[in-house]
């Protein structure tokens, strides 16, 4: 069946998902309680939305459509006191991080839902390694081909949105030396990495869509694991890069630098998108993903080689008008500090492990990273 029309929404309106972490509160391992979680949830109104994801100890809450970074965040810190609320109830930590340092993937037990199941069998074992956990920031777009612009200027950034949200360090008991370790688990799959390089969405859905139907590979687009991949039904773009971060502040900050970083792309003040951009994509992935802000990346147009640290306040300094019509200069100076001094949350996991030697104690660092707030 043909690619269902692209709902055209506000432009720069934007929506947040987080995929969170269920913990043992004796042992600090992960829980299969999703399915008692989400029951006790239903009991009352919740302040956006929640849904499993592919295994039991994880759950997927969601935001409403926002405009700002303060009602933004007011809601996502909502949603996250009645997690911990019903949490506690439970006997259940909930925690943020891109993966759980030391759970074991094969005691995973897969949801019970349709789409999880049909994934777990064509996948394998993969599926159950998938527990892995991420930011998704949705950005609305006027038109289908605003959507494509958007999608492939924004290439260049992929490596500030990996560095400034990396949490995943941690893999199976061991410092994996990667600052998000959970990207190489996404990028197993055959349909991850970067969108095929379309500017016209009569293009990518009468030809490229079409032809990849008729493969009998998809049957939507949530086949595609793509790092930004268009999502018709919102009439969106959405960011699929970013680690979950220890703090609902940090998952504000980084959808409103995004937010942002799209307005000032709109202005047509950048060259325009080219294939050849992405001639340094995997590199500048590459080097997010293990050295996050340390790492080096080269600008697609230039061919120079800057830290992925520097590239971030320099693109920072350009954002200045788009912060004032957007309410954003909170969100904006968490970036900064982030950057410019506070270090990513893959570097605050890294510390507590060396004062403490426990992986453990990393996964109660992330406990009470997400319910007290902000990391000093």
């Amino acid at each position: 069946m043909p690619l269902e029309t692209f709902k055209s929404s506000k432009s720069l309106t934007m929506g947040v998902e987080l995929e969170l972490q269920l913990v043992n509160s004796y042992d600090l391992d992960l829980s299969s309680s999703a399915n008692d979680l989400l029951d006790l949830l239903r009991r009352k109104p919740f302040p956006g939305v929640v849904t499993p994801e592919m295994t039991q100890s994880m759950i997927e809450i969601a935001t409403d459509v926002q405009t700002e970074h303060g009602p933004l965040l007011a809601q996502l810190r909502d949603i996250r006191d009645t997690l911990v609320s019903a949490g506690d109830r439970l006997n259940i930590e909930i925690a943020g991080g891109g993966t759980h340092p030391f759970q074991r993937w094969f005691e995973q037990r897969i949801f019970s839902k349709p789409r999880f199941q049909e994934l777990s069998g064509l996948y394998g074992y993969l599926a159950k390694q998938f527990t892995v956990f991420g930011q998704h920031v949705h950005i609305g777009c006027a038109s289908p081909d605003e959507a494509l612009f958007l999608l492939h200027s924004l290439n260049r950034y992929v490596p500030h949105f990996i560095a400034l949200s990396a949490s995943s360090p941690f893999s199976q008991g061991v410092d994996t030396l990667f600052d998000s370790a959970r990207l190489n688990s996404v990028f197993a799959f055959p349909l991850s990495g970067r969108a095929p390089f379309v500017l016209s969405w009569e293009e990518f859905a009468n030809v490229y869509f079409t032809k990849m139907e008729s493969t009998g590979v998809v049957k939507s687009m949530k086949d595609f694991y793509w790092d930004i991949r268009p999502k018709p039904e919102y009439g969106t773009i959405e960011l699929r890069v970013c680690d979950t971060p220890l703090t609902v502040e940090r998952a504000a900050g980084l959808a409103c630098y995004l937010q942002a970083l799209c307005r000032h792309l709109l202005e047509r003040g950048e060259q325009a998108p080219e294939e050849d951009d992405y001639l340094v994509y995997t590199y500048n992935r590459f080097q997010a993903c293990r050295f996050g802000l340390d790492g080096m990346m080269v600008n697609p147009k230039t061919r120079e080689q800057i830290s992925i640290r520097e590239d971030i306040l320099a693109t920072l300094r350009h954002l200045g008008p788009h912060a004032d019509a957007l309410n954003s200069h909170a969100a904006l100076d968490e970036i900064e500090r982030t950057a410019a001094r506070d270090g990513n949350h893959a570097s605050f996991l890294r510390k507590q492990f060396q004062a403490s030697g426990s992986v453990q104690s990393v996964v109660r660092a992330s406990v009470e990273a997400l319910r007290s707030g902000p990391l000093t």
